[in-house]
């Protein structure tokens, strides 16, 4: 027989508690081992029985629920710890999975629901509420977007059009035909383009343009 999951339960409200507790205890894999009301409660539980999971409200008296996971995660990094919250929240969702959560999921989540999850967890996997993902999927994306705008943030237009162009291959006399400079001036705008970016040779220029786009930032005519 395999060795049930060991819970820790940490919610402010007693009934939560025995609500969840109760739930649990009809599933023979789970085996609730404490509780606690607070966030020093919840770190001296997990001190004392080592459990595979966590069940961590974020809203606590004193110290949050996010405080306590970033502890118990960095002290403890064996035991998963499972945000179980009333809030929505973006900043909530983005912080917690900042501080070690490997879960985020909605008290309004069913009791299968959350069996389910509880068992991923378990398992090693990462959850989040699928109310939530297209939150996640949304800040992954203007995180995304961010980093490339910083890409280039510090290239003139010129030369953002100079450098799309040592990425297609040319060279310095080929740019200079296009663009319509001395090839003096394209090589100065090479070397400015490197040392702006931290680059040492054309070939690194080249990648890192392809890496980051440089096509979806060039000014428009």
């Amino acid at each position: 027989m395999a060795k049930s999951l060991q819970i820790v339960l940490v919610d402010d409200h007693e009934v939560v508690r025995l609500g969840l507790k109760s739930l649990l205890a009809r599933n023979p894999q789970f085996k609730v081992v404490a509780e606690a009301g607070n966030a020093s409660e919840a770190l001296d539980r997990v001190a004392r029985y080592k459990p595979d999971v966590v069940v961590m409200d974020i809203r606590l008296p004193g110290k949050n629920g996010i405080e306590a996971t970033r502890e118990i995660v960095q002290q403890y990094p064996n035991t998963k710890v499972i945000m179980l919250t009333s809030y929505a929240e973006d900043e909530l969702l983005f912080d917690a999975i900042a501080a070690g959560a490997s879960g985020y999921v909605l008290k309004q989540i069913g009791s299968n629901e959350l069996v389910t999850a509880l068992e991923k967890i378990g398992r090693g996997e990462s959850l989040v509420d699928p109310a939530l993902m297209q939150k996640v999927f949304a800040r992954v994306r203007e995180a995304s977007r961010k980093a490339e705008d910083e890409a280039f943030a510090t290239l003139s237009d010129q030369e953002l059009k100079i450098l799309a162009l040592v990425a297609k291959g040319k060279t310095n006399k080929e740019i200079a035909e296009q663009v319509f400079l001395s090839e003096k001036t394209v090589r100065n705008y090479v070397s400015s383009i490197l040392s702006k970016l931290n680059l040492s040779t054309r070939a690194e220029a080249a990648a890192y343009a392809v890496e980051h786009r440089v096509q979806d930032h060039l000014p428009t005519d």
